[in-house]
């Protein structure tokens, strides 16, 4: 069996302190000073934070149906290269991830590439149609362990059925992710309502359409008492039913897209598709808010939401442009120019919102338990003084359609490792070969 050991020398720890960190076996396996390197492979990481690992719980691999806008391998290469360690995978694919079969398939696939630990995210409803259940069980039982469910890109829009699925995901203690869109309030939707789509004579699709489903949502949960996360949010008003909601008790969580964390509205005068996402962007008093809301532990979470696309797809008129960003590769750097240089967060609150706390959220074991000795070592090393023109260099993935092409962001992930080997060493994605076998070492040797 192939051993990955790893010295990483005078690290910055999220709290400020500095430490060596070696990495041996999977786990970290040792913090202290001036630790020994025998055998191992030394980086100098003075000057460099060491992060937990990131985890999304909202990724778009595409995989299998689409491949030509993205692969679970390409996928998770875009991951690494972000500082991910692990992505959960949703169910909008071709076939739908609706059976056991499905989910099982693309956990294989993760495995096999090596870049990210891969959880399946099972649909609430039999191919994303909003009609029946989907088989919640028989994926929570699979060798996936599906603990979250999602119709995501669709709402689950009948009530009776939402309050069905809250209903069977609370015997095994899993969750459903809300896509909060009111369909028929938005209807031919093309960017927000308000005074700019207006102006422009584009469709709009208006706040109430998301907090109208969330404020029916809570009350299900609560009804049930069951567990709702909320996706992308991107309202104020949102932000205000979700404060109401926790303050009642209720088991609700919420995320945030680094997108909506900094981009507004106003970047639809270009008509430049790359801006066209749903939820769209919003106003500039919602972008404000959401900060806030991350801030103060009403937003629990940041998740990607990454969603490629083929050029053809986005390089068009904007009506007939796909919705989606994306987002893996960009997204802590994002999140530091929003709300870590401004002090709105810590690192330390980073760590908890992009990597803990996901975690918890999915159920997801081996992440999320941050640098300590006898944790998994699910590590990045991010240097925040760096600064970089964003392109599409910067892209691992298949997709090329970001937002922040050409934008001056701070940050860069210098080393990223997923189950103590490294993804990612010098800024540079290490070899799909190289990485695979290491994966497939450490899966013989976990089950020696």
């Amino acid at each position: 069996m192939t051993t990955h050991t790893y010295v990483l020398r005078r690290a910055t720890l999220a709290d400020g302190s500095t430490a060596d960190i070696r990495i041996a076996n999977g786990i970290i396996a040792e913090l202290g000073g001036s630790l020994s390197a025998n055998g191992a492979s030394v980086i100098d990481a003075d000057g460099l934070l060491a992060l937990p690992g990131l985890v999304d719980l909202h990724t778009h691999l595409r995989e299998p149906g689409y491949e030509q806008s993205e692969t679970v391998l390409t996928g998770t290469q875009a991951a690494a290269a972000g500082g991910f360690s692990a992505v959960f995978a949703m169910a909008n694919t071709s076939p739908v991830a609706d059976t056991a079969g499905v989910v099982e398939q693309e956990l294989a696939l993760g495995q096999e590439a090596g870049y990210a630990t891969v959880q399946p995210i099972g649909a609430v409803t039999v191919g994303l149609a909003g009609e029946q259940l989907a088989e919640l069980g028989a994926m929570a039982t699979s060798r996936a362990r599906v603990r979250v469910f999602s119709d995501d890109g669709s709402c689950v829009s009948d009530p009776l059925l939402m309050r069905r699925a809250l209903e069977y995901v609370k015997s095994f203690d899993g969750v459903i992710a809300q896509h909060a869109q009111d369909p028929r309030l938005t209807v031919g939707a093309q960017m927000n309502e308000g005074a700019v789509s207006s102006e422009l004579g584009l469709q709009g699709w208006p706040a109430v359409a998301e907090e109208s489903i969330i404020a029916r949502d809570v009350l299900l949960a609560e009804h049930v008492g069951s567990r709702l996360h909320v996706c992308h949010v991107s309202t104020a008003g949102s932000v205000d039913v979700i404060r109401w909601a926790k303050a009642r008790g209720i088991a609700v969580t919420a995320e945030v897209t680094p997108h909506h964390l900094m981009l507004t509205e106003e970047l639809v005068r270009s008509y430049d598709a790359r801006y066209k996402v749903n939820p769209p962007l919003r106003r500039q008093e919602d972008v404000l808010a959401l900060r806030e809301a991350l801030a103060d532990g009403t937003i629990d979470i940041v998740a990607t939401d990454h969603a490629p696309h083929p050029t053809e797809h986005k390089d068009c008129e904007w009506d007939a442009a796909a919705n989606g960003m994306v987002g893996l590769e960009s997204a802590l750097s994002v999140v530091q120019a929003s709300v870590i240089d401004n002090g709105l967060l810590t690192w330390t609150d980073l760590a908890r919102v992009f990597s803990a706390t996901p975690a918890r959220i999915g159920r997801l074991s081996g992440h999320g338990q941050g640098i300590v000795q006898g944790a998994p070592a699910q590590v990045l090393l991010y240097d925040p003084s760096a600064a970089r023109v964003f392109g599409t260099e910067q892209l691992a993935g298949k997709g090329m359609n970001s937002p922040y092409l050409d934008l001056t962001l701070p940050g860069r992930v210098v080393a990223t490792f997923h189950d103590g080997y490294a993804t990612v060493l010098d800024g540079t994605l290490r070899p799909a070969d190289e990485v695979a076998q290491a994966a497939l070492s450490r899966r013989a040797g976990s089950h020696v």
